[in-house]
């Protein structure tokens, strides 16, 4: 059900329009924003529902964007709510957890193009919406499909427990760090006895290790930031609500569901950690694990998102990493020549075929994708062995209580039967690039760098940022690229093979590249200057410099750039 709810006398809730929520509050004269969606179209269509019903003549004035915390579908918007014109002359202000921008854009860009791939397998953005297919993400319907954004915050909260008032309206902030998001917090508003848990709690079981991938949560932070908030605020509160999902009104409901959330990551950090000491694996936990009947007979602890199976090898990995301490695992051969050899252990192909169909027909779906895996790997060509192994997903997918999971098994019996789907557009987008430190911004391009390529190479380079009067001095050698802020330009001091002056946005159109900004923007091109460049091989290179042009550098870094091409440069 989607459409504009009202929580409290001041608080209101959009839900649907995303895959998650965001909140209005109402000032004594203005309007705050809790979170911002995914992609700016979302963000104004929500706040034009707000406006037809409760702000028709748009009197009140959007002056604060409060980020919960770092993950995109909370920031991703905000462009379509505030312009950063009116941030920059102080209307406007953005208010996020300490560390905020350091953890939103380097998750969504150092990572953010294998994540994009993998979370397809997650939220099912590509499969036919029906019974047969994409139902449900588990914290919302669907991601939305646009590019997100991002505006810097103007104010952290850094203290375990701040209270700010704004526009009338007091708020008690909790930070939350290391939970769901690594850079989260809370907020209790007293004069509406309401108490938001960000996405630290859900009417579901939430991902310790989301299947797009991320750094592993700390399910014991999780559930001490939960414990701390009841304890601080559970006598007073007469509803509950969060960045997904529905509210909880009444102070005993929402008491009890905020005890039994923090229940369920206590209990499963404690419990996993128990039978590993007992030396169990991570997959041997995960089917052995039973969590008590007063956290497992609760609907909003079930795993409609997150599951038991998952979260507790999450727990494992981040304990233990992924080795599981068996030696013939240290050193494992890769997928296609252990499926090869596989194969042939098990009599070759058809007598495979011929016993997986026997396992299929027998409802043991698991063993015959397995097995079926190896198969496909090692004969790709095989088109009754891509339908089996495509039929065994599928039924695994229909039994499948989580919506993630349901998404992965369909998608990969899609992509077994059809090949893989056109890819999304990376999510990170240009937005995101330019609110990276100038420090990220160099460990991004290090990340574009074709080291095999690269390695014969060694200069440095003095680069300036004329808009923040930064200096950097950046160093390739052995394939590997540093950054280090200085003082003043190297190459004033002879230390640099070349020179770049320009404004920080040019770099972050380079950068941008390789996040969906296919094009070098025009005002880049002939903006600044790059000069004296001088390559310096660690072995005899042929050729490297042809044409005046440094070409070399242009092919170390994929994100190179017009501008580069004025550089003056001499054979060493």
């Amino acid at each position: 059900m989607h459409g504009l709810f009202q929580v409290s006398e001041r608080i209101f809730q959009v839900r649907g329009f995303d895959i998650a929520n965001i909140i209005f509050i109402k000032g004594d004269a203005g309007l705050i924003a809790l979170d911002a969606l995914t992609c700016p179209d979302t963000a104004a269509a929500a706040l034009s529902l707000y406006r037809a019903h409760r702000d028709r003549e748009g009197r009140r004035r959007l002056h604060t964007v409060m980020y919960s915390h770092s993950r995109g579908d909370h920031f991703g918007g905000v462009a379509g709510l505030i312009r950063q014109a009116d941030v920059d002359a102080g209307q406007v202000q953005v208010i996020a957890p300490a560390g905020f921008l350091q953890k939103a854009v380097s998750e969504n860009v150092i990572a953010g193009v294998a994540m994009a791939r993998r979370a397809q397998f997650q939220l099912g953005q590509t499969l036919p919406k029906g019974p047969a297919g994409q139902v449900d993400a588990g914290l919302g319907k669907i991601l939305p499909m646009g590019r997100p954004s991002l505006i810097v915050p103007t104010l952290e909260i850094t203290r375990p427990f701040e209270t700010h008032v704004i526009d009338g309206v007091t708020i008690d902030f909790q930070l939350a760090p290391d939970t769901e998001a690594p850079a989260e917090m809370h907020f209790f508003f007293p004069s509406e006895r309401a108490l938001n848990l960000a996405e630290n709690t859900n009417h579901t079981m939430h991902n310790l290790c989301p299947r797009r991938g991320s750094q592993v949560r700390d399910a014991l932070a999780w559930s001490k930031h939960l414990h701390a908030a009841l304890h601080r605020w559970g006598d007073q509160i007469d509803v509950l609500f969060a960045q997904h999902h529905w509210p909880t009104w009444g102070g005993e409901r929402a008491r009890g569901f905020l005890a039994e959330q923090r229940d369920l990551y206590r209990v499963l950090h404690d419990q996993t950690v128990r039978l590993m000491c007992h030396g169990l694996k991570a997959a041997e936990i995960a089917e052995r694990l039973v969590l008590p009947a007063g956290v497992s007979q609760r609907w909003h602890n079930r795993g409609y998102y997150g599951t038991l199976s998952h979260n507790v090898k999450a727990i494992v990995q981040r304990y233990l990493s992924w080795y599981d301490a068996h030696p013939a695992n240290l050193h494992a051969l890769p997928p296609v020549p252990a499926a090869v050899k596989t194969l042939a252990y098990m009599a070759g192909i058809d007598a495979v075929m011929q016993r997986a169909q026997a396992d299929f027909e027998r409802g043991e779906y698991r063993w015959v994708a397995e097995v079926m895996k190896h198969a496909v790997y090692a004969h790709p060509d095989r088109r009754d062995a891509r339908e089996l192994a495509a039929q065994a997903l599928e039924q695994m997918g229909y039994q499948a209580e989580s919506a993630t999971w349901r998404n992965a098994f369909l998608l990969g019996a899609h992509e077994y039967r059809e090949g893989p789907l056109q890819l999304l557009p990376p999510g990170a987008g240009f937005a995101l690039v330019g609110a990276l430190s100038s420090e990220m911004l160099f460990d991004a391009l290090a990340m574009r760098v074709n080291a095999p390529k690269a390695g014969p190479l060694a200069f440095t380079m003095a680069w300036h940022f004329t808009d923040r009067q930064q200096h950097w001095r950046v160093e390739l050698r052995n394939g590997a690229l540093h950054a280090l802020q200085v003082d003043q330009a190297p190459a004033a001091r002879g230390a640099a093979d070349a020179g770049a002056q320009h404004a920080r946005r040019h770099a972050d159109a380079a950068a941008g590249a390789g996040t969906g900004n296919r094009r070098w923007p025009a005002a880049a091109a002939g903006s600044g200057h790059v000069a004296g460049a001088v390559l310096r091989p660690a072995r005899p290179l042929h050729a490297q410099l042809p044409g005046g042009r440094c070409r070399a550098l242009a092919r170390c870094l994929s994100a190179a750039a017009p501008a580069w091409q004025t550089i003056r440069s001499r054979r060493t």
